[in-house]
């Protein structure tokens, strides 16, 4: 490859990837160095001069000036160098050119490889920055590939910025059955570097996909007038959702809910049907907790005098409808807020 084949692959990288000329030409002249220095033992200081106006390289092997030579790999006697360079002195340094076939020898050796890798990894670093920029955020993949074990990999992404990744089966809605072709919204938890490329974690389980979906859906969370205090999820089955405004004329549970359940409709539908508990949040602990013990009736709630505590009373006839199924929501309560909660009938009030 010559010097201004270089040049012109890398202006078409330019146009057609998007590629920095600069970042391919610090590859290319890595390379060539690494190359001279590897067929060349002893030498040190190698420079490449890069002309983009000419569109030339050039390459040279910097000596220092000494009165005796010890490494003439790195240095050049005085007397050397004032018969090739003229007036010179001890301490300077002369440069030194490669020869015109050895140096096109090597870059025909390394060019072509270096901007194979380097388009690689310039491609792999485009890609990771434009998901790094999504993370925390809703993607739409296409479901690729599904695993002996369950784990299914998705296409995000279109053209030379797509990227595959993998939905664990821990990530995955267990009541949902994914299938090849299927086009599925993920949360994104994190985007890591590595060898292979970026590599994409997503979720299916996460409380931020809720949150997200809700920020799509309704233009008053979007836009700030309604805000998501906290989401407590066990994903596939129920979500509790506390939400606040500070504009008393707006209800924060009707602008989620929507006209004739529309809004919090579309979102159940794209959890498969998984239930949305929307409740009013309140500074006030004890009517937030009350809040978030629906749809049980909450009598007296009892903050503990330390710690994040406390004690809840309930009719008896609604005891299991507090605690819910398998304790689902008092154990769901207690993450929205914060408080452990210990739940007890209004008979267990009467007796002390």
């Amino acid at each position: 490859m010559k010097c201004d084949e270089i040049f012109l692959a890398l202006d078409l990288l330019e146009k057609e990837r998007g590629i920095s000329p600069a970042f391919m030409m610090d590859k290319i002249v890595q390379a060539l160095t690494t190359a001279y220095k590897r067929d060349h033992e002893g030498v040190e200081n190698v420079v490449v001069d890069v002309d983009e106006r000419k569109k030339d390289l050039k390459m040279y092997v910097q000596k220092e000036i000494v009165e005796e030579v010890e490494n003439p790999g790195t240095q050049m006697s005085l007397a050397e160098a004032r018969a090739k360079y003229g007036r010179v002195d001890v301490g300077g340094t002369v440069n030194i050119p490669v020869d015109n076939v050895e140096f096109g020898r090597i870059a025909a050796g390394n060019g072509k490889q270096v901007i194979i890798q380097g388009l690689r990894e310039a491609e792999r670093g485009m890609v990771y920055d434009e998901f790094n920029s999504k993370q925390h955020e809703i993607l739409t993949g296409v479901v690729s590939r599904i695993d002996r074990s369950g784990n299914v990999s998705l296409r995000i992404g279109t053209g030379a910025e797509s990227t595959e990744a993998m939905l664990s089966v821990s990530e995955q809605i267990k009541t949902e059955e994914l299938v090849e072709g299927q086009h599925v919204k993920v949360y994104v938890v994190e985007v890591r570097r590595s060898t292979r490329g970026p590599q994409v974690l997503i979720s299916r389980t996460h409380p931020g996909l809720v949150k997200r979906l809700f920020e799509l859906e309704v233009p008053e969370i979007f836009d700030g007038t309604v805000e998501i205090k906290s989401i407590a999820r066990e994903a596939g089955s129920r979500t509790k959702m506390a939400v606040w405004s500070s504009d008393e004329a707006v209800d924060p549970i009707g602008a989620c809910v929507g006209p004739s359940h529309q809004r919090v409709g579309s979102i159940v539908n794209e959890l498969r049907g998984e239930k949305i508990d929307i409740i009013k949040y309140s500074e006030d602990p004890a009517k937030f907790i009350a809040a978030a013990l629906a749809p049980a009736d909450v009598i007296d709630v009892w903050l503990a005098d330390e710690g994040k505590g406390c004690r809840v009373i309930v009719p008896d006839d609604q005891l299991s409808l507090a605690i819910g199924k398998e304790g689902q929501n008092a154990r769901l309560a207690a993450r929205l807020t914060g408080y452990k909660i210990d739940i007890k009938p209004q008979s267990f009030k009467e007796e002390e």
